[in-house]
């Protein structure tokens, strides 16, 4: 049974809708433990105590401010608790926005909303209006030790919340670029590669294809198997820009042509 990871209320106005979050996605990648090279042994590591070097438990670890040098203020989990408001154990609407005005950047991680008893006709209500005036809302709560500025999205299925960064966390681009002059030719052949290219996006289609390739060369190597390097493909020697982009176009449009034969030839047989 999936285990939420905040609870709280959804509130604006005087409307409360009491709701769960749970994590919306998972991580899929294949993970590795840490070897000795000399004898294969797991590497591991401790938590010691500086004062008396004794290694320490993890119910014997508190939560301390260096206020100064070596100098620290214990905070318990019962004073986080003590300075919660009710407000900040509430996603609070701060206003409604359009979803297009909110750049990318600013996304952290995603929940699903799943309202609690007794909240469904309003969750559902709330829901409904926000997707037929196009519109997401901002919020803020308290998760963990920090108030957190959220983004209330709503979908044909549900609830969606973001987890966003605050504007002082976003960097700067590290590095400005030359932006050179553009020709119309490049710009219509630009265009007409990304027509060419477009499609819905389905995310069935898309796989980790590296991470499959890792799982056959683990299992290969638990067989004894010799591993074998991957074919590279070749881009060819194209260094005029109208030419990379010609050539491209050209190999989009084959692709449909081909599955086009092919049905032909089902349909005669």
């Amino acid at each position: 049974m999936a285990v939420s990871s905040h609870k709280g209320a959804i509130s604006f106005g005087l409307v409360h809708i009491p709701v769960a979050l749970y994590t919306a996605t998972q991580d899929n990648d294949i993970h590795f433990n840490q070897l000795c090279k000399q004898d294969n042994s797991r590497v591991r590591y401790k938590k010691v105590c500086a004062g008396c070097g004794k290694e320490v438990s993890s119910g014997d670890i508190i939560k301390g401010f260096e206020y100064d040098k070596d100098k620290y203020v214990i905070v318990t989990d019962e004073d986080f608790e003590k300075i919660k408001t009710e407000k900040d154990r509430s996603l609070q609407i701060l206003h409604f926005a359009d979803l297009k005005t909110i750049q990318p950047v600013y996304y952290d991680k995603t929940y699903h909303a799943v309202p609690e008893t007794g909240g469904e006709k309003a969750f559902e209500l709330l829901r409904t209006a926000m997707l037929q005036e196009n519109k997401v809302a901002i919020a803020k709560t308290v998760m963990g030790n920090s108030e957190t500025l959220l983004c209330i999205i709503p979908t044909e299925n549900g609830i969606l919340i973001e987890k966003m960064f605050y504007q002082d966390e976003i960097k700067e681009i590290p590095k400005s670029y030359a932006r050179p002059e553009l020709n119309e030719g490049e710009l219509t052949m630009a265009k007409t590669l990304i027509e060419s290219m477009a499609k819905p996006f389905e995310p069935s289609l898309y796989k980790d294809e590296y991470q499959e390739r890792l799982r056959v060369l683990i299992e290969d190597k638990i067989n004894g198997k010799e591993i074998i390097a991957a074919k590279q493909e070749s881009g060819g020697n194209v260094i005029d820009l109208m030419e990379a982009l010609q050539r491209s176009i050209e190999q989009s449009e084959e692709k449909p042509a081909k599955k086009k034969t092919t049905a032909k030839k089902q349909q005669g047989a």
